[in-house]
């Protein structure tokens, strides 16, 4: 009984380690991408910022060997995806406030 009991619990965190906790860092790198949106003020082309200026740039690799997973730069490609952050023609990037509060995300 004891066995099947601890084989019914390593599944459980099996998946729980594959789809919620992954799911849940993603929301939150979302609602960290778009803060840091905010923060910058890059809410239209005119005030539009690099990545490396909102510190979404890719990481170096001594720096990623020494941290978790980083989230934000795939939230951001589900932003852009989504059309919620914009890219003008010199590749700086902005936060569409109208699109974000369409798709429900602006509300948490």
């Amino acid at each position: 009984m004891s066995g099947a009991l601890f084989i019914i619990s390593i599944i459980i965190v099996a998946v729980l380690g594959l789809f919620v906790v992954p799911r849940f860092m993603m929301r939150r790198a979302i609602s960290r991408v778009i803060g840091i949106f905010r923060q910058h003020y890059a809410l239209d082309a005119k005030s539009a910022r690099t990545p490396q200026d909102l510190g979404l740039g890719p990481r170096g690799f001594m720096e990623g060997m020494f941290r978790g997973r980083d989230y934000r730069p795939y939230a951001l490609n589900v932003l852009q995806k989504g059309e919620i952050v914009l890219m003008t023609e010199d590749g700086r990037l902005y936060l569409s406030e109208d699109k974000l509060s369409a798709s429900g995300l602006g509300r948490r």
